[in-house]
């Protein structure tokens, strides 16, 4: 049974994404050790909250580097919701860097009429890198539930492996790069779309292990 580690820097609730990874026949480790991250088959990067304490929780507890050598290492790797922010070099809710791993900000929506901000609820993505391990067996363009005040502008669009739209806005709702995935959406509260993401994620972890 293939082993991922759930990085833990107390920025939100780890259950149901762990659950939805067990569910899937894998073995979650919540973890903030070092040598944990590194011997693990893959690692996801969960996180719900602002940007600022995100990074410093991930300072006080030496992540930034393991982190960096997790992905480096070519092992499979996750990103969710904020997890997907502080992959990037700022963002315009705070004044911390980011991991600086994807070149690009994490920007505010605008504000304009006929939309709620944050971005909450179910959305249709639009898929831009169609053969990605975790959209396999999916329906085309998928539902999944956003909520988010702040969406990442990579600097380089290839990256980008599906888009949302929000009112006139259309912003990046997942990238990929080689063994690194992250989105913004959240798979563990978008009910069997999201599930089956997170047994593809498993799935690939033990064709990569």
């Amino acid at each position: 049974m293939v082993k991922i580690a759930v990085v833990d820097y107390d920025m939100g609730n780890l259950h149901s994404a762990c659950k939805g990874l067990e569910n899937a026949g894998a073995t979650p480790v919540v973890t903030d050790q070092v040598d944990i991250l590194l011997a693990a088959d893959a690692v996801l990067l969960p996180g719900v909250g602002a940007f600022d304490p995100a990074m410093q929780h991930i300072r006080d507890r030496h992540l930034e580097e393991p982190i960096q050598k997790a992905i480096e290492s070519g092992k499979p790797f996750l990103g969710i919701c904020l997890g997907l922010q502080i992959l990037f070099e700022a963002s315009e809710e705070g004044q911390e860097k980011g991991l600086g791993i994807i070149p690009g900000m994490v920007k505010r929506f605008q504000p304009e009429a006929g939309i709620t901000i944050p971005h909450m609820g179910w959305n249709q993505l639009e898929i831009a890198q169609k053969d990605l391990p975790l959209w396999q067996d999916l329906a085309a363009d998928p539902y999944v539930y956003f909520v988010h005040s702040f969406y990442v502008q990579p600097s380089d669009k290839t990256v980008d492996a599906a888009t949302v739209t929000h009112g006139s806005q259309t912003v990046t709702a997942a990238i990929a790069k080689d063994n690194l995935m992250a989105m913004q959406f959240h798979p563990e509260k978008s009910s069997d779309i999201g599930l089956k993401m997170l047994a593809n994620f498993v799935n690939w972890v033990k064709q990569s292990a």
